[in-house]
């Protein structure tokens, strides 16, 4: 059953707070989300699927390259031990000491023949091959360009491993060939006793360009042969700015035996394979234009991702047509009808546009104008009945403080008290003559003052004891209240109070504005009552006058509810002097509130103490 209600809660307040308009939206919304989501996770799938396929694709290729050159370097290296073993080689190295011219001729011409013979089996991959001996000092080899021995030719590059280059050109910029020298020693590789058979194998850069360009003809990607501290060697067809910066960024790079990234260069991607060469030493680098080929993946994504955009501003735009024909009429509708239910009967709706709802709109003036005549017609026969009720809870006050007075002015007579009876005839013509003008309905609290001043005078030559403070800001004194609104409090101060005591005396009137709301404080220090009939006393204002209730305090309450609200009121409980205390509370407006008594209580002054001793 509580589950219920809370689903029930629910709908009202989803129903409430969501207009058509915006559950219209939110259901366009809620149908792109899922395909959105799908077809994004779909496209990254596929997407991914053929970036690993490519990578593997290139890494594969660029390890097949890599392998063909070390196998044509390979069969360099076992041709140059195989050479070196060959009998004429070894006849070669002793050729001056036991043969005669002949047998050097026909010796050092077989040694060429197989040397020329090696380096044009295979076309795309020449090679050039010299025999060094070190008893003869002599040298045979495939070279076009005739050399001539040379010992610290042999000294300087006999390191046992292939080189870049064999320490002679002039030119370190330009590129070189490969070399490898191979001695026939037993001894350590690279290292010479005098009587060693030297062969020396070496390859151009062309070699490596020559593969590289049989490389980028058959695939996607842009092959180069690099090392660190070398000028790299590019294919024939490279692109020289892409190649640059690679170059670059390769430079900054601590390159490992396989590498594989994806590196940003001219402001695209590109995916850069290396395997390193275990006998050169050197990179062979590819690099691939990753958005030339994924490009097509991607520009179906856009063009999806448009067509979405451009469905979604479709039914944003059938929504906004139907929110501005169907639902801002309603709504407009609707707000006239809550403002007709607030009170508001002068709303009046207006349409540009001929529909069914102009119609609607036309009846609904039509309505909120009677509704309007009617409730000014009724307000006007409310506000002359509450004038005559104000003017007659008047009448009712004004015999009651008359009676008291004219008693009073009888006792002294009887009393032959003529300075009593001047002082209350005086303080009673001033008392009639603000009574009885009765143009304005309403005083302000500095005129009540005055008039309570008159009457605690004239009951201070009554009783000698009485005594009386009034502490009442200045600003506060401006303030309008209903004429004899505290007059009778007081006097019921005087009368219930001090009158029931031999020993009270004090009076005190004080005032204070906050939080909306004046307060007006009556004390006196008479016996008081107990905290319940404090409680029946307050309760009794709100209900009907009662017979056995006297009508001044009733009055009052009632003069203040009509003037100010319900939400003013009379309230009594214990006075801090000890007897009875009455509490004068109204409601104000905030603007009232800053006009009459501003926030900066260092502009408050008291009106008037008096203390009559």
């Amino acid at each position: 059953m509580g589950f219920g209600k809370v689903i029930t809660f629910v709908k009202d307040k989803v129903h409430t707070k969501f207009s058509l308009f915006s559950k219209m939206n939110i259901l366009i919304i809620i149908l792109f989300i899922p395909i959105i989501i799908v077809y994004t996770f779909s496209n990254d799938v596929s997407f991914n699927v053929v970036s690993k396929e490519l990578k593997t694709s290139s890494t594969k290729q660029i390890a097949f390259l890599s392998s063909q050159i070390d196998s044509r370097i390979n069969q360099m290296m076992d041709f140059t031990i195989t050479f070196s073993k060959d009998p004429n080689v070894q006849k070669f190295n002793g050729l001056n000491i036991w043969d005669d011219n002949y047998s050097r001729m026909q010796t050092r011409f077989v040694i060429q023949e197989k040397m020329v013979l090696q380096s044009g089996v295979i076309d795309i991959w020449p090679a050039g091959y010299a025999v060094h001996s070190q008893q003869n000092k002599d040298i045979i080899s495939n070279y076009d360009t005739p050399k001539t021995y040379d010992e610290d030719y042999l000294n300087r590059n006999m390191s046992g491993k292939w080189t870049y280059g064999n320490g002679e050109s002039d030119y370190p910029e330009e590129l070189e060939s490969f070399y490898w020298f191979y001695s026939d020693s037993v001894t350590q590789q690279g290292m010479l006793t005098g009587s060693n058979l030297v062969i020396e194998a070496s390859f151009s850069y062309k070699n490596i360009q020559n593969m590289l360009d049989t490389y980028k003809a058959g695939g996607q990607g842009d092959p180069l042969f690099y090392h660190n501290g070398n000028t790299p060697i590019l294919n024939r067809s490279a692109d020289k700015q892409l190649s640059s910066e690679l170059i670059t960024y390769l430079d900054g790079q601590s390159l490992k035996d396989t590498t594989q990234q994806v590196v940003e260069l001219e402001g695209k991607d590109y995916l850069v394979n290396s395997i390193k060469s275990p006998h050169l030493g050197w990179h062979l680098v590819d690099v691939v234009p990753l958005d030339e080929l994924l490009g097509p993946i991607s520009f179906t994504r856009n063009l999806f991702y448009l067509c979405m955009f451009l469905l979604f501003v479709v039914g944003i735009s059938a929504s906004v047509l139907l929110y501005r024909n169907v639902q801002r009429p309603i709504r407009e509708l609707v707000n006239g009808l809550r403002r007709v239910q607030r009170g508001d009967y002068s709303v009046r709706l207006h349409s540009n546009e001929r529909s069914e709802f102009s119609f609607l709109f036309h009846r609904f003036n039509n309505m909120s104008r009677q509704i309007q005549d009617l409730i000014e017609n009724v307000l006007n026969e409310k506000i002359r009945a509450r004038e005559a009720t104000l003017k007659q809870l008047q009448a009712q006050i004004n015999p009651h403080f008359l009676y008291n007075c004219l008693g009073y002015i009888i006792n002294m007579a009887q009393m032959k008290d003529e300075e009593a009876v001047v002082s209350m005839a005086y303080n009673l013509s001033s008392y009639y003559r603000y009574t009885t003008r009765m143009e304005r309905e309403t005083a302000t609290i500095d005129e009540e003052i005055r008039l309570l001043i008159n009457y605690l005078d004239i009951q201070k030559l009554r009783n000698g004891r009485i005594d009386y403070h009034i502490d009442i800001s200045e600003k506060m004194l401006t303030l309008p209240i209903p004429r004899l609104m505290l007059q009778p409090i007081v006097e019921n101060a005087v009368i219930h109070g001090i009158g029931k005591s031999y020993t009270a005396g004090e009076i005190r009137i004080s005032g204070e504005m906050s939080n909306g709301f004046c307060r007006v404080y009556i004390d006196d220090d008479g016996p008081g009552l107990n905290p319940e009939e404090y409680e029946v006393l307050t309760r009794k204002m709100r209900d009907p006058l009662q017979e056995e209730m006297g009508c001044g305090l009733w009055n009052t309450s009632q003069r203040i509810i009509h003037q100010f609200g319900n939400n003013s009121y009379l309230n009594f409980k214990k006075s801090p002097l000890g007897g009875f205390r009455t509490e004068i509370i109204w409601e104000v407006s905030s603007e009232e509130e800053q006009h009459y008594y501003p926030t900066n209580k260092g502009d408050t002054q008291h009106a008037d103490d008096h203390s009559r001793r």
